[in-house]
């Protein structure tokens, strides 16, 4: 103990060591150091790029119990989704290049018809299999560190994407698996701002990439919410450019 006390004492007196170091507190890191992170989170630039399209297959579950099948397909920009029950779909897609439409047949509407931009957009937003947040660098979105925020006890990190059209995406990330474990989504629809938000968990590797296999989402500050269940994931799944095309009525 002498021998170390005196070790110690002659480093701080040449300067080497600051007598307070140890109560230095550790610095935050940037945006850009959390994204690296999530993205080596989430299984690595090379696994994103050989993940050229993915199926999702579940469960939808509405308040009060009401459950319909769940299938969801993004390749190369573009996704469809559709949710079933006793015969009927509701489909909703986007074709990668600006379109979007939909078939609601609970609505008593079994032709395609096509979607606003604005909902044109939130469809695109959702295509990405890379999601929002690691794609912001290459689509001109700003990525901004907002500190810390608790969420279910873990004091998560919190990032901010802003889009160039104002839309907003704050995520909150677990510090330990430096996965995503909340959205707030901030969008212009239709001239009125709504903002949602969605807790994910569950993740589960498909061809190598993390995906959330249970997403509860909802307006925020609502009890009514939906809740996805993905109970297969398969990678490179055929996607043909017709799946996601509008049907001519």
């Amino acid at each position: 103990m002498r021998l170390a006390s005196c070790a110690l004492a002659a480093l701080l007196l040449a300067g080497t060591v600051h007598p307070h170091a140890a109560a230095q507190p550790a610095a935050e890191p940037t945006a850009a150091d959390l994204v690296a992170r999530n993205l080596a989170a989430r299984g690595g630039s090379a696994a994103l790029a050989a993940l050229k399209s993915v199926r999702l297959e579940g469960k939808l579950i509405f308040p009060g119990g009401f459950e319909l099948t769940y299938n969801e397909v993004r390749s190369g920009g573009a996704t469809r989704f559709e949710a079933a029950l006793q015969g009927l779909a509701l489909v909703q897609a986007y074709d990668g290049k600006g379109g979007a439409w939909r078939i609601n047949p609970f609505q008593g509407r079994k032709d395609a018809e096509k979607m606003s931009d604005d909902e044109a957009r939130s469809l695109a937003d959702s295509a990405s299999i890379a999601g929002v947040l690691l794609s912001a660098a290459s689509d001109g979105s700003s990525t901004t560190y907002l500190g810390r925020e608790d969420f279910d006890g873990t004091n998560c990190y919190k990032l901010k994407v802003a889009q160039p059209d104002g839309d907003e995406f704050v995520y909150l990330i677990d510090p330990d698996s430096m996965l995503e474990v909340k959205i707030i989504e901030t969008r212009r629809i239709r001239g009125a701002v709504q903002v949602s938000e969605s807790e994910l968990g569950d993740y589960e590797a498909v061809g190598g990439v993390m995906f959330p296999m249970s997403i509860e989402s909802g307006p925020q500050g609502s009890s009514q919410r939906q809740r996805i269940i993905v109970a297969r994931g398969t990678a490179n799944a055929d996607a043909p450019a017709t799946l996601f095309a509008q049907p001519t009525n």
